[in-house]
């Protein structure tokens, strides 16, 4: 190799650094602003392309009192991003045969009350169209009672009447999902978490998520914030997230989340034609929501499935999830701190674009 081949070689590897380098400088620098423009405490977010991390990063503090600062191993509620969990885990038993999407769920679920001249099925709850209602009030919301098990979450709202006939519009509600846990338990024969554990978070390689137990904090776990509409950062009370496990009772880190998406574009979870079937416009063509069975649908009409995931807000987080297919590519932004979804949703959004810069 000549001089001149060894010199371009070296040229090219360092412009090649300093590209990599000022993508990563626009990602931190568009990450970063989420803290310093006060909308959360703390936060981890990341991208992946091709099945590589290429950037990743955290900001703040897990503990702004003791200044415990916020790293991308730190857990963090991922709030209704679980339900695309669970829903890929209801998939995985349709695929084997153990669950058919359009029978009355009461054929699983013998405990389940049905209450409208049309029977609830599986594919009702899985896109919000069952007509099963949200939390009754702000107390239920920032619930305090601890349930043991999903029946008693469930034993709740069992005897509440439906918001309309299932099958004839589209109402957002978790509750709908404690009923898909109790599915995945009585078909799979194991607890909820155990499943998700076995058939989920081991396959996808997600080591650091799990089940949120009340007043049992799990190691490297951030405190939780609210954002006031005045832009101040205040702790938030804690609330018991048994009431919705399924549906937003979970833990877990922006690693995890990445690889849970990149599981989903390797179809290491559920097969093509069955992710594909999550992925059709389930919520109803009279209603513009984009919902297909436990995700949104962020694409424009009519590839509404040209990126999907899902956002969480609850006490103490606010999260966002985006997969595109045909980018091979997963972004996640996690924090600690609710009301600040809509800010977290829009630089997930902007680190999709910088994901893509050549290098």
């Amino acid at each position: 190799m000549n001089k001149f081949v060894i010199t371009f070689v070296i040229l090219n590897m360092i412009t090649l650094c300093l590209v990599a380098q000022s993508r990563t400088e626009i990602s931190n620098s568009l990450f970063k602003s989420l803290s310093n423009d006060g909308h959360v405490v703390g936060a981890s977010a990341g991208y992946w392309v091709n099945g590589q991390t290429l950037w990743e990063s955290a900001i703040g503090y897990a503990n702004q009192k003791d200044k415990k600062v916020f790293n991308v191993d730190t857990k963090v509620r991922i709030a209704s991003i679980a339900k695309s969990m669970t829903a890929v885990a209801v998939m995985q038993l349709v695929e084997q045969g153990q669950i058919d999407l359009d029978l009355p769920i009461d054929t699983y679920i013998s405990d389940f009350i049905q209450k409208g001249k049309t029977k609830i099925t599986t594919k009702h709850i899985l896109s919000h169209t069952s007509g099963i209602n949200a939390y009754k009030n702000k107390k239920e919301a920032e619930n305090t009672i601890n349930y043991e098990t999903l029946k008693d979450a469930y034993d709740v709202f069992k005897d509440r009447k439906l918001r309309f006939e299932p099958g004839t519009e589209y109402f957002y509600t978790s509750y709908g999902y404690v009923v898909l846990g109790m599915l995945i338990e009585n078909v799979s024969g194991l607890s909820y978490e155990s499943y998700m554990k076995t058939y989920i978070w081991d396959k996808a390689g997600m080591t650091h998520t799990g089940v949120e137990k009340f007043n049992e904090k799990p190691e490297h776990s951030s405190e939780l914030y609210h954002k006031q509409k005045q832009f101040k950062l205040i702790e938030a009370i804690p609330n018991n997230l048994s009431n919705r496990v399924p549906g937003g009772g979970l833990y877990s880190t922006a690693s995890d989340i990445l690889r849970f998406g990149n599981a989903l574009l390797n179809y290491d979870l559920i097969r093509e034609d069955t992710l594909a079937l999550m992925l059709q416009h389930h919520s109803l063509e009279k209603v513009n929501n984009g919902y297909g069975l436990g995700f949104y649908l962020y694409g424009k009409q009519p590839n509404e499935s040209t990126i999907y995931g899902h956002g969480g807000a609850q006490t103490g987080s606010s999260t966002q999830l985006f997969v595109i297919p045909s980018l091979k590519t997963v972004v996640v932004v996690l924090s600690n701190t609710s009301g600040a979804g809509e800010h977290v949703s829009a630089v997930a959004g902007k680190l999709i674009d910088i994901s893509q810069e050549q290098d």
